[in-house]
């Protein structure tokens, strides 16, 4: 690779590559690499340090048994794991399908007809119904008014979004109804965090006459005994789909969920799964409503989301699958009862009950001594909620038994008393309306049928495990096996977010080790790791931005740069941290023009805030003018943001923190091998130089005291995804300093290799320092486009016949193909690549040719199906240059649907699962 493009070493190719202005020349401060025995045994060494014990603090968190069948094939699973968000739907249908089941599970449970994707966590999931009720009704008035019993870290949530974008929110006790005035929308927990279970009909009937909307956050497992939030009249429900069979992972990563009434759709934030039709109109899965997201609509977008929970929702879903509603309510059956028990014996043995309508959560008083009965039940195994100096909570679960009651009653200090279970289930809120009637959830009740319907749904895709994903700016690299085998470790993940900080010590060591070594090979001097995906944490840098200016006196500062080339994310996470945004121009080599850079800073030297930029470039280049840019902002009085979702191309050389950047945030989804799930989970930590450290996200249940106070909390859990960041810190741990650094050399050899093998036939649009392309490089098509009428579209449908998921399409550049080879490839899969490419390009040439009209020729058909082996053949091509352009090939992935009509899906939109009659 390296005598094709003329280099005799790695370090020469970087030396040309690499700008000098930004190069860092101290090696980076990590511990020395270790191999994978190692670092597996100081893994197993850190969860050791942790204690789970039984979990009973409640407050949206609970133990649950993730069924053996769906931990191994899907959890653990590296064709479920390694698969990226499903953009190309075509080879996509088997996580489609399991999203379309976790949609179809929210939307039955919560009574409402449309769910989305997943969502971040319950949090967060608020958070967007808040910003949902003001897009979706502008001409409401007054405050948000919050539920005094909703999750208290779901408060401090909706509080930080809220204050950011200028929201006002009133929390408020509900139990005598919405208090005087307006309201634009009103949050109801359903059950609360006390346990109580407020019925939320007439707060809902208030809200609506008041001209806001009712949002319930509700507890999945609840619903199956109680009514259906949407049965009351709720407009939209939110929550977290944990207990469905995903493990505590000391507070992520989960599925959150949001559902919506009807004509509330097009307001819904994130992914949404929907139905429509393939070319041989066979009904196929798709991602609908794309128009929403901010890719396309910037600043204008629903929301920042860009991904979800995908991974998590499915291993929801398929326990939803598993146990079919019949097992889901003896589950909540169960845990109900228990909880009845509890409350009764404790009740008969002198202790005060706080509520007697409950499903699983309630509050008990021990005058004086809260602190001493939480201590001797953490001794006994069972981790409590200390309340106060008076009152101890408890939240039973699925792996609630005999022996909690047991443990209990030591704890209380009290002898068990046979009653009979309190009758704590509102018989008013009982619930009367079916769900998860369809088929799919009562056909697979052996471990055998569940096997083979996940192996039946893998098949369907491709991931990782199958070859190369070279998706431009997403980095699809290598998620190696010692990496991620901790995640499963009950020290791990058994774990619940606000146990004891004493019983997290492992967590503790884990997280402090892993945010330094992030502080170092960024150049920054403070990291935190809350925000629980890319999206997360450019917000939480934009507020640390805000913060800073704020104490300085400047709140005026709202102005924030974007060049033209940024993510979609950058525009739309600016507006949620409450700035303004104001587009700069890119020059003709794709470079942020620097004269207009100057014009606007000139322009805005009052009021700017900051500038996003993505270095290296979206453009996939090391652009000269990156310290220029740094200094001409700060001189301006603004901070510089630089995203770190190119990092794979600094980690070793340059470090942001260094050459201008005064914060950034990593995608460790990326850069640091944790998985993309098929569209989750993410981590998206955020570091800063010293001046802005006061103002990273705090978090009121931090196990931390100095960090309980601050900005408020970006993510649901103090520490966020923590459950994969084992994964991250493996990685680093293996690679050592010289790994990275040579892990970045490599990624942009790969690149450079493509570009190379490519450029005569799909023109390399821009290139960087030195003539190279950094570790991406954009293919041109427009031409080729203008003059064949073959699109970028199928030339990504025809790569799936040759055996490939195609690269990022017409981003940043409509019309063009960005490929990102990453450094886990290694050469054979580069020249497969390259080769099929190629012959793509010949396939258009006859078309230019005029052997085939763009309408009649194989790239316009693709991807083919099996099924056109048997069919009738009229195309003016052959079948087997159709499913074999390469040749024979016993691997062969076979596409399971073909080519999908995405406009007919908008039209006719269908979210839920299909009647089994329209795949006949």
């Amino acid at each position: 690779m390296l005598e094709r493009l003329g280099y005799d070493s790695l370090e020469a190719l970087m030396a040309d590559a690499v700008p000098p202005a930004i190069r860092s020349t101290a090696t980076l401060d990590l511990p020395p690499a270790a191999d994978e025995a190692t670092v597996a045994h100081e893994l197993r060494e850190l969860a050791a340090r942790n204690q789970p014990a039984e979990a009973m603090i409640g407050l949206g968190y609970h133990p649950t048994r993730t069924p053996a069948v769906i931990r191994r094939n899907v959890l653990e699973d590296p064709s479920w794991y390694t698969a990226y968000t499903p953009y190309q739907p075509e080879i996509s249908q088997g996580r489609l399908e399991a999203l379309i089941n976790f949609q179809t599970v929210v939307g039955d449970l919560t009574g409402l007809p449309t769910a989305n994707a997943s969502l971040l966590d319950e949090g967060t999931a608020a958070a967007e119904a808040m910003t949902l009720v003001r897009r979706a009704n502008r001409k409401a008035e007054g405050p948000f008014v919050v539920d005094a019993d909703a999750l208290p870290q779901t408060i401090e949530v909706v509080r930080t979004r809220a204050d950011a974008m200028g929201i006002d929110v009133v929390v408020a006790d509900l139990a005598d109804g919405l208090p005087e005035g307006p309201a634009c929308g009103v949050l109801v927990q359903y059950p609360g965090a006390s346990g109580h279970v407020l019925d939320p009909r007439p707060v809902i009937e208030q809200v609506h006459e008041r001209g806001g909307l009712a949002v319930v956050a509700a507890d999945l497992l609840a619903l199956t005994l109680l009514e259906s939030p949407g049965e009351l009249g709720a407009d939209v429900v939110v929550g977290s789909s944990q207990r469905f069979g995903v493990p505590l992972f000391y507070g992520g990563p989960h599925a959150g969920y949001i559902a919506v009434a009807a004509g509330l759709e097009r307001h819904l934030p994130g992914r949404l799964v929907g139905v429509s039709v393939d070319a041989e109109g066979r009904p196929a899965y798709r991602l609908a409503l794309q128009t929403r997201e901010q890719h396309i609509r910037r600043d204008k977008a629903t929301s920042n989301i860009c991904t979800a929970q995908v991974l998590l929702a499915v291993v929801s879903s398929m326990y939803a699958v598993y146990h079919g509603p019949e097992g889901l309510r003896a589950i909540a059956r169960r845990t109900h009862e228990l909880a009845a028990r509890a409350a009764a014996s404790l009740e008969q043995a002198g202790h005060e009950v706080g509520t007697h309508r409950f499903f699983d959560t309630f509050t008990v008083s021990a005058p004086g001594r809260a602190a001493e009965v939480v201590k001797r039940a953490r001794e006994g195994g069972l981790h409590l909620r200390l309340v106060d100096a008076d009152t101890v909570g408890l939240s039973f679960s699925e792996v609630s038994g005999p022996h909690t009651l047991r443990a209990l009653h030591d704890a209380f200090g009290v002898s068990p008393h046979a009653t009979e279970p309190l009758d704590a289930l509102p018989p008013e809120l009982a619930r009367t309306t079916d769900f998860l009637t369809h088929p799919v959830f009562h056909t697979h009740r052996s471990e055998t049928q569940m096997l083979r319907y996940l192996r039946r749904l893998s098949d369907r895709d491709y991931a990782l495990d199958r070859g190369m994903i070279p998706l431009g700016s997403c980095t699809m690299k290598l998620n190696a096996t010692t990496e991620m085998e901790p995640v499963s470790l009950p020290g791990f993940a058994d774990l619940h977010p606000f146990a004891p900080a004493e019983d997290a010590v492992g967590y503790q060591v884990l997280v402090s080790q892993l945010e330094a070594w992030l502080a170092t090979v960024t150049g920054y001097d403070r990291v935190s790791i809350q925000p629980n995906a890319g999206s997360q944490g450019e917000l939480a840098g934009l507020l640390a931005i805000r913060g800073y200016h704020r104490a300085r006196g400047e709140e005026q500062r709202d102005v924030c740069l974007i060049p033209s080339s940024a993510h979609g994310t950058n525009a739309a996470s600016a507006v949620m941290a409450g700035m303004r945004v104001v587009v700069v121009k890119a020059a003709e080599d794709g470079s942020v023009d620097l004269d207009d850079l100057r014009a606007q800073c000139k322009a805005h030297a009052d009021d700017l805030a900051a500038i996003m930029v993505t270095y290296p470039s979206t453009h996939g280049a090391y652009e000269d003018g990156i310290v220029t840019l740094c200094e001409v902002v700060h001189d301006h009085g603004g901070q510089v943001y630089v995203d770190g979702a190119n990092l794979n191309a600094l980690l070793g050389h340059a470090r942001p923190g260094e050459f201008g950047g005064d914060v950034s945030h990593l995608n460790l989804h990326k850069t640091f091998c944790i998985p993309h799930g098929g569209g989750g989970p993410g981590v998206g930590p955020v570091a800063v130089r010293e001046h802005l450290a006061p103002y990273l996200p705090s978090h009121p249940f931090h196990p931390e005291a100095g960090k309980r106070e601050g900005i408020g909390p970006i993510s649901a859990a103090p520490y966020g995804s923590a459950g994969v960041l084992p994964i991250s810190w493996a990685y680093v741990r293996l690679m050592g300093a010289a790994g990275l650094t040579t892990a970045t050399s490599v990624a942009v050899l790969s690149a450079n290799y493509v570009a190379s093998r490519l450029d005569e036939h799909f023109p390399v649009l821009y290139r960087g320092h030195g003539g190279l392309v950094a570790h991406e490089c954009i293919l041109d098509l427009r031409p080729m486009t203008k003059a064949t009428g073959v699109t970028v579209d199928d030339v990504a449908k025809r790569l799936v016949d040759y055996g490939f998921h195609a690269p990022t399409m017409s981003f940043p550049v409509a019309g063009t193909l960005m490929v990102e080879p990453t450094e886990s490839e290694d050469i054979e899969e580069l020249d497969r690549f390259c080769e099929a490419m190629i012959a793509i390009k010949a396939e258009i040439d006859r078309v230019a040719a005029g052997e085939w009209s763009a309408e009649e020729s194989p790239l316009r058909h693709a991807p083919h199906t099996a099924q056109v082996l048997v069919e009738d053949w009229d195309r003016p091509y052959d079948r087997a240059l159709a499913v074999f352009p390469t040749g024979p090939d016993p691997d062969k992935y076979w596409p399971p649907v073909a080519r999908i009509d995405q406009a007919y899906g908008d039209r006719n939109l269908v979210c839920a699962c299909p009647p089994p009659e329209a795949f006949a």
